[in-house]
């Protein structure tokens, strides 16, 4: 650290330009940046004094075509425990596992987010799980279905049944919830589920677009429509005509662009900047946020009439902390997607690691938790992720002291025995929490779910009625 007190980055960059973006970025979580030109640059720079000081080092991966791991491996080698961080444009899942292989600390993509470089920045100093490595959940095209997602907490599945019911009509819908809880999984299973699934989906999120972009990039704008706009841009809008936009952190979204999309809302109709004429589109709107909107509306930085156009359907995602339940099974069901990754392989995983994972509180929720595995699967030599595997991860847990017994109990099978004051649930809500784990187990395949519990589809769908279960939840 440097001597008032900022941590001092080394950014390995060759443009100008993301620099001073990079730097300017930086700043604000109090870092002074450092740059060098080339890894040779940056390997002469370590034996300086000034290199001595370093906390970290960003390395812009600017080659696509070029394996940055040699460079990786060989700072480690003389800085063993210097953190270094790789950011890259395209988001490759086969950069991120060479790259983590070799050493890296944590995997960036652009463009970056001032919050997400920032957290980045200080999960790898203080050698926490809170970083990124989103190209596992970029790389993975495919939407699932709400029979596919997994989790059988009451109010996860509570949530997923209004989001399917939402989805066969035109109304807007808000999905709130934590950072990482699966905002974004849950729209894509609407749009599956809905009669536009043949159109696009087509997402926008307005915390990494920065504010003076959102309205180019969400209605367009015509050529010369003000400086720098030297071609004529079609916008989101009308990319997804006959289909769903996804406007994640909505809460974000500058006041200005706010009356625009309001008046989209409410008129059917796209008035690109600069643009003579509107244009008529027929897009259904998902829009998600992190924050508690009604109370950016009380503070004046979110339009009440917006936030109730939008909020036609309310779906509350619940963190990850409250559904320990479904950790095991989700665990293995993202291992699954992972292996299905260039040059990683399936891996099983012991139950004390899953012990692990249950303990620790995910802040950064289902998207942490996803991280933790596939940096675990990246650096396994065995055939199965054990506690072992997890070393950031059980510190962390660590501090928190052993789970209670209701949550050892809940580890293994994803239900819930007992209630938060200690006494056993009833029979009745038991059972239905077996049958909807089976569900999603089973992914909806009702024969296989009747087969597997040992009573017949007649019976099964009889206790759905009784108990109340949504056949989608």
């Amino acid at each position: 650290m440097t001597r008032n007190g900022q941590r001092l980055l080394m950014l390995i960059e060759n443009e100008a330009a993301q620099r001073r973006l990079v730097a300017a970025l930086a700043a604000r979580g109090g870092w002074r940046t450092v740059f060098a030109d080339d890894g040779d640059m940056a390997i002469a720079t370590l034996g300086t004094q000034e290199g001595m000081q370093l906390d970290a080092i960003l390395l812009d991966h600017w080659d696509e075509d070029e394996d940055a791991s040699e460079l990786i491996a060989e700072l480690r080698s003389r800085r063993p425990a210097l953190p270094v961080l790789m950011m890259t444009a395209n988001g490759s899942v086969a950069h991120a596992v060479s790259a983590m292989r070799a050493g890296a600390t944590d995997f960036l993509v652009k463009p970056l987010a001032p919050e997400r470089l920032l957290a980045a920045l200080e999960a790898a100093v203080a050698g926490t799980e809170a970083g990124e490595l989103r190209p596992l959940t970029e790389k993975i095209p495919a939407m699932l279905g709400f029979d596919e997602i997994v989790g059988s907490a009451p109010d996860f599945r509570a949530a997923l049944a209004i989001a399917a019911k939402a989805a066969r009509a035109r109304v807007a819908v808000l999905i709130d919830g934590e950072s990482g809880v699966g905002k974004e999984v849950v729209a894509e299973a609407i749009h599956a589920a809905s009669p536009r699934n043949r159109k696009p989906m087509v997402t926008i999120n307005c915390g990494t677009t920065p504010a003076n972009q959102v309205e180019s990039e969400l209605f367009g704008h015509e050529s010369g429509a003000f400086t720098g706009a030297f071609d004529r841009k079609t916008g989101k809008f009308v990319e997804a005509d006959g289909g769903t936009i996804f406007i994640d952190e909505v809460g974000e979204m500058p006041l200005d662009a706010q009356v625009k999309l309001l008046r989209v809302l409410e008129t059917g109709e796209v008035h690109p900047i600069g643009a003579h004429h509107a244009r008529e589109v027929d897009v259904r709107v998902i829009a998600a946020t992190n924050r508690r909107l009604i109370e950016e509306v009380e503070a004046g930085r979110f339009r009440e009439d917006l936030y109730y156009r939008l909020n036609a359907v309310q779906v509350t995602i619940p963190p990850l902390r409250d559904r320990t339940g479904d950790i095991p099974a989700l665990a293995r069901h993202l291992l699954a997607r992972i292996a299905r990754q260039p040059g990683l392989r399936q891996f099983g995983i012991t139950d004390d690691a899953l012990a692990l994972l249950v303990e620790y509180d995910w802040p950064g929720n289902v998207r942490q938790l996803q991280n933790a595995l596939f940096r675990a699967a990246v650096l396994c030599e065995g055939d199965a992720l054990t506690r072992g595997d997890f070393p950031q991860i059980a510190a962390l847990a660590g501090r928190r002291g052993h789970p209670s017994h209701a949550q050892q109990i809940s580890t293994s099978g994803g239900v819930t025995l007992f209630r938060t004051d200690g006494h056993l649930r009833s029979l009745e809500e038991i059972e239905a929490d077996v049958i909807r784990l089976a569900i999603g187990h089973y992914r909806g395949r009702m024969t296989e779910v009747a087969r597997r519990l040992g009573i017949g589809r007649s019976t099964l769908y009889r206790k759905l009625v009784e108990l109340g279960i949504d056949n989608a939840a």
